[in-house]
């Protein structure tokens, strides 16, 4: 379903996206299982960073990232439309937004495209991404593999430094076959469904900390 902005930032009380999904698991840079919990049963506000520049930036470029993809990757078939709410068939609790639909025309193969815009602003930032993905991206396209029942994912990064005053740009892409997390997806739905029975039966979950 096509909505306004407002009707979807609105839909996302209604259901688990896939930037709850890490959240559920202590991994949220943003937000505990508990602070989750308290937006999802009313008593807490989930805090509004439409006003963040970062995340400005990153809506802004959005359309831009997703342009160069269909000019890099001609083999893939590339969809998108703004402010599109989908719900998983079996359950319709969990629910996704993607960057874009991916059709592979040779395999007619159905995948989806993530974009990440990320700022490199500290050793530690760029430390995150050494080995891959962070945990919480990760943790966000198998959530979206398991809503639109996707083949395969690409996560599509453009880091953005600024080396006083000199901006360096940089992509990645990261492929990801369903087929090799299959267990990972089932250990991600069951603990999604658990999480919102709490929801439901209002029942407070553990607070779970980060790992140090």
């Amino acid at each position: 379903m096509t909505m306004t902005r407002a009707e979807w930032l609105e839909a996302r009380k209604k259901g688990l996206g896939g930037s709850d999904a890490s959240a559920i698991f202590g991994m949220s840079p943003w937000k505990t299982n508990v602070e989750l919990w308290e937006e999802k049963t009313g008593r807490r506000e989930e805090k509004n960073i439409s006003a963040d520049p970062y995340v400005q930036y990153g809506i802004a470029c959005e359309p831009f990232i997703r342009s160069t993809f269909i000019l890099d990757y001609p083999q893939y078939e590339v969809s998108h439309e703004e402010n599109l709410s989908l719900q998983s068939e079996k359950y319709p609790q969990i629910r996704a937004s993607l960057d874009g639909s991916l059709v592979e025309k040779e395999t007619n193969r159905i995948g989806m495209l993530e974009i990440k815009a990320v700022f490199i602003n500290s050793r530690a930032d760029r430390e995150k991404w050494k080995d891959g993905v962070p945990q919480h991206y990760f943790i966000q396209v198998l959530h979206n593999i398991l809503v639109v029942e996707a083949t395969f994912a690409i996560l599509k990064a453009r880091f953005v430094s600024d080396w006083d005053g000199d901006i360096r740009i940089t992509e990645r892409h990261y492929h990801f076959e369903r087929s090799d997390h299959e267990k990972d997806i089932t250990y991600l739905l069951e603990k999604e469904l658990a999480f919102w029975k709490m929801v439901e039966t209002d029942t407070r979950p553990d607070l779970i900390l980060p790992e140090l």
